[in-house]
């Protein structure tokens, strides 16, 4: 890890080069690589999810994925260009347990999220968004504490310094659901997103 802190990096191409030789935790030992944001540096929206998963870990970019194609495909339905959204996770490395040659998404605990907030801060600071999504229940109590509830609280808007944040369910969590019930899931998580896109206007 470099002596210098995140946030004294002036860009997102300097936090970006940092955030490469991350040890801050013990989980660089295991990823193949720092899974960084992804945007353009001046995005209205940066969109938190958890941590990058097993293709985003090989890729190195976030939300390459399944869930990334379900986003992608949610935006659209919201009105929101994904090319003018900054994408980012609460951890920046891939956490997981090895079962034979798959790896299974293992959750971050809070000692990782701790590690790893330093350069979510150093995203939000540099990029200086109009309004931040919170994308599912880790990257919520990231930024919006412990007590923070997706499911009672999604789409909520809470004033920070500068911009705003809201939060949703993580598009991985509408992909584990079963057919009957993924349909409705995905309309509301459009609904959240279309009324980010109304904040932005």
């Amino acid at each position: 890890m470099p002596d210098r802190l995140p946030f004294e990096a002036q860009n997102l191409d300097e936090l970006r080069e940092l955030a490469a030789g991350c040890t801050r935790c013990h989980l660089y030992k295991d990823a193949t690589q720092t899974v960084f944001g992804a945007g353009p540096a001046d995005a209205d929206l940066m969109l938190v999810g958890e941590q990058p998963g097993d293709q985003e870990d090989q890729q190195g970019e976030p939300f390459v994925g399944p869930a990334g194609g379900l986003l992608d495909r949610a935006l659209r339905d919201a009105g929101i260009t994904r090319e003018r959204t900054y994408v980012t996770n609460v951890v920046k490395h891939f956490k997981f347990t090895r079962r034979g040659k798959r790896r299974i998404h293992d959750k971050p605990n809070r000692e990782e999220i701790v590690a790893c907030q330093p350069w979510l801060e150093g995203e939000i600071s540099a990029n200086a968004p109009q309004v931040v999504m919170l994308m599912g229940a880790t990257a919520a109590k990231a930024l919006l504490g412990s007590s923070f509830r997706v499911t009672a609280q999604r789409g909520e808007v809470f004033p920070r310094d500068g911009y705003q944040v809201t939060a949703t369910v993580h598009p991985s969590s509408i992909l584990r659901m079963p057919d009957e019930r993924r349909s409705e899931a995905f309309d509301a998580f459009v609904a959240d997103l279309a009324g980010v896109a109304k904040l932005l206007q």
